[in-house]
């Protein structure tokens, strides 16, 4: 015998309309989470202006195929090459602010095969990437992402990993260092040149490295290497001011066989200079830290080299990396420089490697 609908079919017709009113609110809400504002970088159209602007960020979809949608918990702030940019046609009316992310996964496409939801991963956003680091969520291939160790934070991963990125590409990949051979760091207390130095000495290089500053130099005597003075206490005209040798003091300092790694990109070499070169059999790499993100026919050693600068952090290899970072947002004291390099050149050994990560006349 049936039972015709009573009060209380009509409870659970009203009880399933309320979850199902649950569960559209549940969506509404997460869909509102993701709606955010994301920092992004305009320059005027005489290329001398750059304004920076908020702007809302359309809901990101389902991540899909290489893809993951990643939770930023810290993003680290670099220099915009917008030179680079337009050699690459790759302007924009808007371009976004912020590369170097760590943060966690909240989703992967089909074909993601590195990681799956929850994982903590760092990385460095490519340059046609259309979102800015400085969002709450961002899209991106998992080509361009490494776990990131338990035990470094998530400040320390995302402002180590492009320093870290170019200290290795400096050392290992453009002038293959090895124990025992000698290396020259210019500036060695910049973020960039504590890396370098703690992954020479780690390589069992010896290394020698210049200060600009007393407290440049108090800081270097933590890392331990022999230390060339580039300043004075004298006050001197600005025209003197120089905080780095002239590029035939460098050219001098190589050793046979030496290896000159640079990133000064209009670098001028005159023909007494390559003959130099050539009589000791020396080269001049240029360091573009973009160059693994413009070509994919390496990326495997890509990978390989931010998984293991993560790995040297975590270990204590680069351990007062972040101590540099921190100390380089402080205001420098108004130094003047001095061509002390000269005067020391008789004391110094003839280099195999030279790395100078700033302009070089």
């Amino acid at each position: 015998m049936g039972v015709g609908p009573g009060p209380a079919g009509a409870g659970s017709l009203q009880k399933d309309s309320k979850v199902a009113a649950a569960k559209g609110q549940a969506v509404r809400a997460s869909r509102k989470q993701v709606t955010m504002k994301g920092l992004y970088f305009q320059q005027s159209s005489t290329n001398e202006k750059i304004t920076f602007v908020f702007q809302e960020r359309e809901n990101l979809p389902v991540a899909e195929d290489n893809y993951v949608k990643l939770q930023v918990k810290a993003c680290a702030l670099s220099h915009i090459n917008t030179k680079l940019l337009a050699e690459m046609k790759m302007e924009k009316d808007f371009f976004p602010v912020g590369r170097e992310i760590a943060g966690i996964v909240l989703d992967v496409g089909s074909k993601v095969s590195f990681f799956q939801p929850d994982d903590e991963v760092v990385g460095i956003l490519p340059l046609d990437s259309e979102d800015p680091g400085l969002c709450e969520v961002v899209r991106v291939h998992e080509h361009y992402l490494v776990h990131k160790p338990e035990k470094v934070s998530w400040t320390e991963a995302a402002g180590t990993v492009r320093d870290g990125v170019r200290a290795y590409t400096a050392l290992h990949y453009l002038s293959r260092l090895a124990p025992g051979k000698w290396v020259l760091i210019m500036d060695g207390a910049s973020a960039l040149g504590t890396i370098a130095i703690q992954l020479a000495h780690h390589r069992g290089a010896r290394v020698i490295s210049t200060a600009c500053s007393p407290e440049d130099k108090q800081y270097l005597e933590g890392l331990r290497p022999a230390l060339v003075r580039l300043y004075s206490k004298d006050d001197e005209p600005a025209a003197e001011l120089q905080l780095l040798p002239h590029k035939h003091d460098i050219l001098t300092l190589l050793g046979v066989g030496g290896h000159w790694v640079t990133t000064e990109e209009n670098l001028q070499l005159d023909p007494p200079d390559s003959h130099c070169l050539f009589l000791k059999g020396a080269t001049v790499a240029f360091l573009n830290d973009e160059v693994w993100n413009l070509s994919n026919v390496q990326q495997g050693k890509y990978l390989c080299v931010l998984k293991d600068v993560m790995e040297k952090l975590a270990t204590g290899v680069l351990g007062l990396v972040w101590m540099s970072l921190s100390r380089l947002m402080r205001p420098k004291s108004p130094w003047k420089g001095s061509r002390k390099i000269k005067e020391e050149k008789s004391k110094l050994f003839s280099f195999n490697f030279v790395i100078s990560q700033i302009s070089v006349e």
